[in-house]
């Protein structure tokens, strides 16, 4: 690795600064952006066009596969893995399927945007962390991670989430930049040994929840798991974005069986069809507002 890889000078230097200082987008529902997930007005994979207030569930394993990926700025003697796109905006953020192949490495360095990824199968090391099934970790922009190396004989499926605002990019690096957010990252959380809680929504009262990551604005990542013979009774009005993955089980949401491998997006403001299980389900869900607010979550039985 080249002294050229590993120093903050001229050029390169300016271009790291701009990323990490970057404003934040606001939230279409009327929020100032503090949680930088950048979830309002994304295109989906059944929809190339943003639908404001319509939700978008569809099952990801019928998506085409985008063979030859590999992180912008990674070398190239780095191996391709492949993506399944998920939903995008213009602001460079994003959240897809990757798979990584066996044997997979990759040098240390940092993201010049946040990254958050969750393991749906096999493991993965960076550096002295280990990520395996149902592992998280949040990775702000500009804190060193890696090596990276794919663990085993098997490829690592994972929720890759690129939290933007603008593309995402690595480069190759030896130490953090000197003004990342350190304090916020989350290096490797097994959420098989968190505790579950209560929720925060009426419409969710007899359900469990693991919170992963608390945004600033109260919104971030948790699993939600939905105890048998569920029912919602009535659809609701979300008046924030979400993205929900369903990790096992299924939820019927109106016509559609939410099932394994689904994906949803809701946007804000969104009717969203009456909710109910027999047999109970597990998601992943990423919320960009605080949900115990009054208001935020209503039940609305004329639909």
């Amino acid at each position: 690795m080249g002294e050229e890889n590993i120093n903050f000078n001229s050029a390169e230097e300016n271009q790291t600064d701009d990323f990490l200082h970057l404003e934040s987008v606001k939230e279409d529902w009327g929020g100032d952006g503090r949680g930088r997930m950048n979830l309002s007005g994304r295109h989906t994979a059944i929809s190339e066009k943003y639908l404001p207030r319509q939700y978008h569930f569809f099952d990801t394993s019928i998506l085409p596969l985008e063979h030859g990926w590999r992180v912008t700025g990674m070398p190239d003697n780095v191996p391709f893995g492949s993506r399944r796109s998920l939903t995008w905006n213009n602001s460079g953020a994003s959240t897809s399927k990757v798979v990584l192949p066996p044997h997979f490495e990759a040098p240390s360095g940092f993201f010049t945007a946040d990254l958050e990824i969750f393991v749906l199968r096999g493991a993965i090391q960076f550096g002295e962390w280990q990520l395996n099934k149902h592992s998280y970790s949040f990775i702000p922009a500009g804190v060193k991670v890696g090596p990276w190396k794919v663990l085993g004989n098997e490829e690592v499926e994972i929720l890759w989430m690129e939290n933007g605002p603008i593309p995402l990019k690595y480069q190759n690096a030896i130490n953090d930049h000197p003004d990342a957010k350190l304090r916020d990252f989350i290096p490797a959380l097994d959420s098989k040994l968190l505790p579950w809680t209560k929720t925060d929504t009426v419409q969710f009262e007899v359900s469990k929840k693991k919170y992963l990551r608390k945004d600033s604005n109260g919104g971030g990542v948790w699993l939600l798991g939905i105890l048998p013979h569920y029912d919602g009774r009535h659809s609701m009005i979300q008046s924030y974005n979400e993205e929900s993955y369903c990790l096992a089980g299924y939820c019927d949401i109106g016509d559609f069986r939410f099932a394994k491998d689904w994906f949803g997006y809701v946007s804000s403001f969104t009717i969203v069809p009456w909710h109910r299980t027999d047999d109970g389900c597990l998601f992943l869900i990423r919320v960009d507002r605080d949900l115990s607010k009054i208001g935020t979550v209503l039940s609305y039985p004329h639909y």
